[in-house]
């Protein structure tokens, strides 16, 4: 059993005959890890943590509490994220709201940081942090020098938001993709192939809004987002 992208291809390198079961992978077949959700085939199967469809909603939940947006990166570790999944629904969202969509691959937080302070030298920059373990290992600088360079962010899990983030929108609960991956480990060493199990994603996605950050970046969040809000932090 693997969690993550990075450790879910590293394993898949070892063994094309032992059963992997993978939870916490963003895309599995972009990453190449499954030819197909519905009949993965081969030794590996799991749990998907998001889908590539989630970029625009992302996006357009950024513009509603940022309406003033001009231009917003999408970020990411190109070594570990395979970011053309999540473009084409991410550039869509951009046409529809007439908003530049831009690139910010990074490897290091000397290069979040670059990539924010670039977002932030002029009005109407913002933000979407991709679902991705490096992203959420380095949540502290990206959250950081989004406060100090004043652009608005939206983030893939909970824990961006309880740590000071302005928005996420995600996956409820990341232990629940473990929960539910026992369930396969259970079915296959009771007999099932791992390739006959269909990759699954989250059943409900969950939105936290950190108003003291609302605050502090000079926005007003809609009574709409407040209203349809899992939790609202003040």
């Amino acid at each position: 059993m693997t969690y993550g992208t990075p450790a879910t291809i590293a394993v898949q390198r070892e063994t094309r005959t032992i059963p992997i079961v993978f939870a916490g992978v963003s895309e599995p077949v972009s990453s190449g890890i499954v030819p197909r959700l519905n009949q993965p085939g081969g030794n590996i199967t799991g749990f998907a943590s998001s889908e590539a469809t989630l970029a625009g909603k992302w996006l357009e939940l950024l513009s509603e509490i940022a309406p003033d947006l001009k231009r917003v990166a999408i970020m990411f570790d190109p070594d570990t994220a395979p970011v053309s999944a999540y473009m084409p629904s991410f550039e869509t969202a951009a046409r529809s709201l007439k908003v530049a969509p831009i690139v910010a691959p990074v490897h290091s937080d000397l290069e979040i940081e670059t990539a924010i302070i670039a977002l932030g030298r002029e009005p109407g920059g913002g933000l979407v942090a991709m679902p991705n373990s490096f992203i959420l290992a380095h949540r502290a600088a990206i959250i950081s020098a989004a406060a100090r360079n004043n652009v608005p962010t939206v983030y893939y899990l909970s824990a961006f938001a309880r740590d000071g983030g302005l928005l996420s929108y995600g996956e409820a609960d990341e232990l629940d993709d473990l929960r539910r991956a026992a369930t396969y480990v259970d079915r296959i060493l009771r007999g099932a192939k791992p390739g006959a199990l269909p990759v699954q994603f989250p059943t409900k996605y969950e939105m936290v809004i950190n108003l003291k950050t609302a605050n502090a970046l000079g926005l007003t969040v809609p009574q709409s987002i407040l209203l349809t809000a899992d939790e609202v932090i003040e």
